[in-house]
């Protein structure tokens, strides 16, 4: 009977143990990435056999599956409330938003794995993993749609059920997955986000690349930790593991001779969603034409890199986050759109392989290719300074109406408090009236993304309800309120047409009714007149139209509906 007990515990452990190696490990060409059910049954058994380690589900996405999020805490706790009581320091990684760049999936199965099976978990770092966020890209899995990369040999799709691709969706929110996320993000509350990718592009030497957070959009106190401590850090750690890295490449000519560029993430993106909450944000990109093993071997390496940084830095982190956002309550001017800024160059030591042209097997026209028998190491370019092309000088506070549920929603999502109006109350207002904006043709991401919006300023008394919402902006969250609710912001809330049914006008005229009120109107109102002739000496077709002046004359009336173009969200200025 003994024996019988200790072949049945030996059988245990050895299924146990199983259990714990990845379809990763177990492929010896190491060339294959976990199904979405092997990565979630795996996360399972681990939360089974590891008291450190809870699997929670966290809400639903397009798939109808849940989001899960695997929490790693050295003292057991997962009450994220808490564990920053216990001034614990929060890292989230993102894996698989695009299931077809699968690195980060395997490579945080081993080191979830790894962490917990060593106990080597931070005392003062809790890690946060999302196993994977598309989940319906994810179950729609093929060997062909990833056209330029390496293996591994099966994957998934980069758009999700609805074929979005959420990394574009974290302002419009679209998706059951961006508002998993983001109640997950707004409850974790991370100091440190991470977003496991591979890249696309140009030839060249290194296996990981990666992106920061664009140091000009963070506060000021963040962006110095960040660049003179964090990433310095990244890099000297990651050469030391024998994996150089470089800044992401996205060359400003044709290969990267020419000089690279930093990434300007809009708040539509993952780590510019996350910068909106002052968490610095990281996308790892490893190099699609690298094998699958060196591609999870380096992302495994970074994530380390960023955890024992963490371990040593905790305390200092959470000094200048906690800084970071004080310093957020009390901002008032915003910067809504970005460009590079050319004049600023730096230079970035260089390890790529050298571009020539040949003919085409298809045209016969010469194209370009990369020669890996002529490495170079050399210093190029790098542009890594945006400037803003447009600030804001927020209001005291913004006024809702209510009948913007959607808006409300969100942004009670992201942790911004909001008051409700107690009665119905006139107020005095600034009122935005969109002025000009341009959409394109085709729609991006299942919205025509209105750009290069001008608006004109009015102040104006205007009529809200009882139940209405006032938004003070003197919150930790005030970058994300003002970038969304002005709506010149490049990924404003009217950007993505959530205020669409505003640009509608919805009364006119009776031309043959009307001419007889207009000519009552100008008879009244001289100054009026002489501004039609003004008009119409500038502009030769109002001069030989009469419907034109009859609808010129209607719109600078009072007749014309006060609402039309006019932007719903007042700003409160003066008290």
């Amino acid at each position: 009977m003994k024996k019988l007990f200790l072949v049945q515990l030996l059988m245990i452990f050895c299924v146990s143990l199983i259990a714990q190696i990845t379809p990763f490990e177990r492929d010896p060409t190491k060339n294959t990435t976990a199904t979405y059910t092997e990565t979630i049954a795996y996360y399972q058994q681990l939360d089974k056999i590891f008291d450190q380690l809870k699997l929670i589900s966290c809400g639903p996405t397009d798939s109808g599956k849940p989001l899960h999020l695997a929490v790693l805490s050295k003292n057991k706790v997962f009450d994220p409330v808490l564990l920053r009581q216990q001034n614990k320091h929060i890292i989230l990684i993102n894996n698989g938003i695009h299931p077809g760049e699968p690195e980060g999936i395997d490579a945080s199965m081993m080191l979830v794995r790894d962490l917990l099976k060593n106990n080597i978990i931070p005392d003062n770092v809790v890690l946060c993993f999302i196993p994977i966020y598309n989940i319906d890209g994810s179950l729609n899995r093929s060997s062909t749609s990833r056209a330029n990369q390496n293996g591994p040999q099966a994957y998934g799709f980069r758009g999700n059920s609805r074929n979005l691709d959420l990394n574009r969706d974290f302002i419009k929110t679209d998706s059951k997955n961006s508002r998993s996320f983001q109640e997950i993000f707004n409850t974790w509350k991370p100091d440190i986000f991470i977003d496991n990718h591979t890249s696309n592009g140009a030839d060249y030497q290194y296996v990981m690349t990666l992106i920061e957070t664009q140091a000009d959009k963070l506060s000021p106190v963040l962006s110095k930790f960040m660049t003179e401590q964090l990433t310095p850090s990244l890099f000297s750690q990651m050469k030391a593991k024998g994996w150089d890295m470089t800044p992401y490449v996205d060359h400003v000519g044709e290969t990267p001779d020419s000089g690279i560029e930093a990434f300007l993430e809009t708040p539509r993106f993952s780590t510019g969603y996350t910068t909106l909450h002052q968490t610095i944000g990281y996308v790892p990109e490893t190099h699609m034409l690298k094998s699958f093993q060196q591609r999870v071997k380096a992302t495994y390496a970074l994530m380390e890199c960023f955890i024992d940084f963490s371990k040593r830095h905790s305390g200092q982190l959470a000094e200048v986050r906690k800084q970071a956002l004080n310093q957020a309550k009390l901002q008032k001017e915003f910067a809504l759109n970005w460009k590079l800024d050319e004049t600023k160059v730096d230079s970035f030591h260089f390890k790529g392989f050298e571009a020539g042209r040949k003919p085409s097997d298809i045209s016969g026209q010469p194209r370009l290719f990369y020669d890996r028998t002529k490495p170079f190491q050399k210093n190029i370019p790098w542009f890594k300074h945006f400037k803003p092309t447009l600030t804001v000088q927020a209001p005291l506070a913004y006024v809702i109406p209510q009948a913007w549920q959607e808006v409300i929603d969100l942004l009670r999502l992201n942790g911004v408090q909001l008051e409700r109006l107690k009665k119905d109350t006139l107020m005095n207002l600034e009122m935005y009236y969109i002025t000009d904006y341009k959409s394109p043709a085709k729609p991006y991401e299942g919205h025509y993304l209105h750009t290069q919006v001008a608006v004109k300023s009015v102040k104006q008394t205007v009529q809200f309800h009882e139940g209405d919402y006032m938004v003070r902006v003197n919150q930790t969250q005030n970058r994300y309120i003002v970038e969304t609710l002005e709506p010149q912001g490049v990924d404003s809330f009217f950007a993505w047409n959530f205020f669409d049914s505003i640009l509608g006008q919805k009364e006119y005229f009776s031309n043959y009714v009307f001419e007889d009120t207009g000519a009552e109107i100008l008879k009244n109102n001289p100054e009026l007149r002489k501004q039609l002739e003004e008009e119409k000496s500038k502009n030769e077709q109002l001069n030989k139209s009469g419907a034109a002046q009859l609808d010129w004359v209607y719109r600078h009336s009072d007749y014309l509906e006060k609402t039309f173009m006019r932007y719903p969200i007042g700003r409160l200025t003066s008290n």
